[in-house]
């Protein structure tokens, strides 16, 4: 194959367009859902904060342009950057979602324990780098509210089907602790009881720890302790409660 146009193919005839990448990338901190921001050092939208990303260049994919962006503007190391698992979410594609020109953009997401600080100082479009609690997220650059808003809905689905949940707990945790990283996740008050009994009784979520629990501070006797179990998906699925968030 020569590598030439195809006869009767003209590629000059489509306006050209650029491929960019945009991140939500979720922890859990202080019992609170935050979300890795940086606020952009140039033109357009130079001071707002946005999701880490940038342009995909000629000859990398998404994912790979997913990972470079995240490790220029965020500054966290190359080897956390490389382990993270990320989930494509969608493709962003609205004529003006960009004042440049015509940019299509791929979107990722994560929901990761663990993840240090970011750099003071991000790099790129960076000029600053920062966890902020998604509850005081700050109006975000371009569509980056709608991403965002997906990706909260992705990870809150993920919660239902795989042990994620346990990543976010000490080695050895409470049904109270797993309890509060679900309602930190969800946004939402759940039913204790009912709680503990599909967590019990889902194969593999959790295990007991023989002989071993903790004082909780209340007046009842000390809770048991369970490490995380050998399942990594959930059946049947624990499903979040439909209705209001608190």
């Amino acid at each position: 194959m020569s590598g030439a146009p195809e006869p009767g193919y003209d590629p000059y005839a489509f306006e050209p367009f650029a491929v960019t990448v945009d991140l939500a990338v979720f922890t859990v901190r202080g019992g609170a859902l935050h979300v890795l921001l940086i606020r952009r050092g140039q033109e357009p939208f130079a001071g707002a904060w946005a999701l880490p990303g940038g342009f995909v260049l000629p000859r990398e994919s998404a994912e790979t342009a997913a990972r470079r962006e995240l490790a220029e503007e965020t500054g966290l190391p190359q080897q956390v950057v490389a382990d993270l698992h990320l989930e494509q979410l969608r493709t962003y594609s609205e004529p003006d979602r960009d004042p440049r020109m015509r940019v299509v953009s791929v979107a990722f997401t994560a929901l990761v324990p663990d993840l240090p600080e970011p750099a003071a100082e991000g790099g790129g479009d960076a000029a600053q780098a920062r966890w902020l609690p998604l509850g005081q997220a700050p109006d975000l650059a371009f569509d980056h509210a709608a991403i965002l808003a997906d990706a909260r809905v992705r990870i809150r689905s993920k919660l239902e089907y795989t042990c994620l949940a346990t990543a976010f707990c000490p080695p050895e945790f409470t049904l109270g602790e797993l309890l509060a990283v679900y309602e930190t996740v969800w946004d939402t008050v759940l039913d204790r009881p009912n709680f503990r009994r599909k967590v019990l009784t889902t194969p593999g979520f959790v295990e007991a720890v023989p002989g071993a629990a903790r004082l909780t501070g209340g007046r009842g006797k000390p809770a048991a302790l369970y490490r995380a179990g050998p399942a990594t998906a959930l059946h049947p699925p624990l499903l979040r409660p439909e209705g209001p968030t608190r």
